[in-house]
């Protein structure tokens, strides 16, 4: 009798306290603002990727009561897999002179933390441009293309037309958001060309890569960007790849000797500064320390004719150029001037750079600089209606190993607690970081079999141009297949959790401004 009656018990306050969960989560719903947005149904909206990732994301944030965004910025950090997350992490903090193993980057304190799920359409290892096209349309398409469904076909023109999808940022710019996109690689790179643009390949980024499929209707990606017909276009685009908007008669501003490589005689930059009194091109750092951002300027900024610099030797660049951290302030400053919100991309694209050169230094570095961009934009915004959204695309292969003791630097030979080399089996020394593959190869083919590993003991392996050791040989290192983190905080972002298809992203960003279902 006592058991049942504790069992009924039970089972009333279950039901007393589900009640009242769900109350709680209404009465959030409820609280939360609206911003009067038109759902839209984007053409990709059929697609099984994009049906499967809806109804999930939706559900997450039916129970979570999560809220809606006036604006949202996506932090891509190219490359930046979570080994590279701990490491830099440590890395941010011995630097200061702090205990870096427990040390906290800002992405760190994010509460909503999740894992992504990277593979495309076709690849298990995904590139940077099947990874951009899930993040900013909600669907997985193939490997080395960019804006176009599962049905295009790498590098073909006529195959892949009327398989386009929309992007977040077509979407928002139709409803007269602001629209920006910053990264540190060129702006016609996989990443950021995933917002405005349809290629079959990602490789057409100014019109010579075309070629003769420019015959069939395709275009290149450096033209989609000046010509994007959404809403009224983007409000700065910041970045490298100068040379993709410079015919290859016109010299470059900064290196003599260089010239751009259109050979179809636009010139993109003056057709950008053509659009109105307000549209400006700037390509250093003179140029942007005289533009006013808190105006209605709308920045083409192109400062090196390819990618900008890594940070570790960005203070040495002929004309200069600003930090992420700097572009991440001036876009924020200039698109938060709208009140119907904005929508921003920052990528930190070098880190994926440094990775592919097996040099784990300039790979952290920049990481690091990525996250200090990030602090930028949590001091600049507010959390109750902005939300901030950190992630990779995908990983790489550099693994932190051995047992090096508390405290050894990060970059540096493993060592015991006691400071005595730490060796693998053939006697040597070894570092904590490395690599699975890459240029750093202890064996390559010209060793025809017989070769030994390089002795570090008397190598700088903390040097900014050290290349850490790799397993086998790749004249560049692989991306790696993990999954990789999502950190998010501010206005919706109780749609982030667990493990997630890296296509739901997409949704978290587009229903928590109101876009979309």
């Amino acid at each position: 009798m006592k058991s049942s009656l504790f069992s009924a018990a039970l089972l009333s306050a279950t039901m007393l306290a589900g009640c009242a969960t769900q109350t709680a989560v209404e009465a959030q719903a409820s609280a939360a603002p609206s911003y009067g947005r038109t759902i839209v149904t984007p053409v990709q909206a059929e697609d099984s990727y994009y049906t499967t990732a809806q109804a999930r994301v939706g559900a997450r944030a039916e129970a979570r009561g999560a809220g809606q965004a006036r604006n949202v910025i996506i932090f891509v950090g190219d490359g930046m897999g979570i080994s590279t997350i701990t490491a830099a992490r440590i890395y941010a903090g011995q630097s200061q002179g702090l205990d870096g193993e427990s040390y906290q980057l800002t992405m760190e304190t994010f509460p909503n933390v999740a894992l992504s799920k990277t593979y495309s359409d076709n690849f298990q290892t995904a590139d940077s441009a099947a990874t951009a096209v899930a993040m900013m349309s909600g669907v997985k398409t193939d490997s080395g293309t960019l804006g176009f469904d599962r049905n295009v076909q790498a590098g073909n023109c006529a195959a892949s037309l009327g398989h386009e999808v929309e992007s977040l940022f077509s979407m928002a710019e139709a409803q007269d958001f602001s629209t920006g996109v910053v990264s540190t690689a060129r702006i016609t790179h996989a990443t950021p060309a995933a917002t405005y643009s349809h290629s079959p390949s990602r490789d057409w980024e100014f019109d010579g890569a075309v070629g003769a499929q420019a015959e069939l209707g395709c275009r290149d990606i450096a033209s989609q960007l000046i010509d994007f017909p959404a809403g009224d276009g983007l409000e700065l685009a910041m970045g490298g790849g100068r040379s993709n908007f410079m015919t290859n008669e016109q010299a470059d501003p900064e290196y003599e000797g260089r010239t751009g490589r259109r050979g179809d005689g636009r010139d993109l930059v003056a057709e950008w500064s053509a659009k109105s009194d307000d549209h400006t091109f700037i390509y250093d750092q003179a140029g942007f320390d005289a533009i006013d951002f808190d105006s209605d300027v709308r920045v083409l900024g192109l400062f090196e004719p390819s990618h900008m610099q890594f940070e570790q030797d960005r203070p040495n660049d002929t004309a200069g150029e600003p930090s992420l951290s700097e572009l991440t302030s001036a876009a924020i400053t200039r698109l938060s001037r709208d009140e119907d919100g904005f929508v921003l991309m920052v990528e930190g694209g070098r880190i994926d750079h440094a990775h592919h050169g097996g040099n784990a230094h300039r790979a952290l570095v920049d990481a690091v600089a990525f996250d200090d961009a990030i602090r930028t934009a949590v001091e600049m915004t507010d959390a109750s209606e902005t939300m901030i959204l950190v992630t990779a695309d995908h990983s790489h292969t550099m693994t932190i190993a051995g047992y090096a003791a508390r405290g050894n630097p990060i970059l540096g030979l493993a060592r015991s607690e006691v400071g005595a080399l730490l060796r693998a089996s053939d006697g040597r020394p070894y570092t904590t970081l490395g690599y699975a593959n890459g240029p750093g190869a202890v064996c390559t083919a010209a060793d025809n079999g017989a070769c030994e590993r390089g002795d570090l003991t008397d190598i700088d392996v903390e040097a900014p141009d050290y290349q850490q050791q790799s397993t086998y040989p790749m004249g560049s290192e692989t991306h790696g297949g993990e999954d990789v983190a999502i950190f998010a905080t501010g206005a919706g972002s109780e749609r982030v959790g667990g493990v997630m298809e890296q296509n739901e992203i997409f949704f978290a960003l587009a229903q928590s401004l109101g876009l979309i279902d």
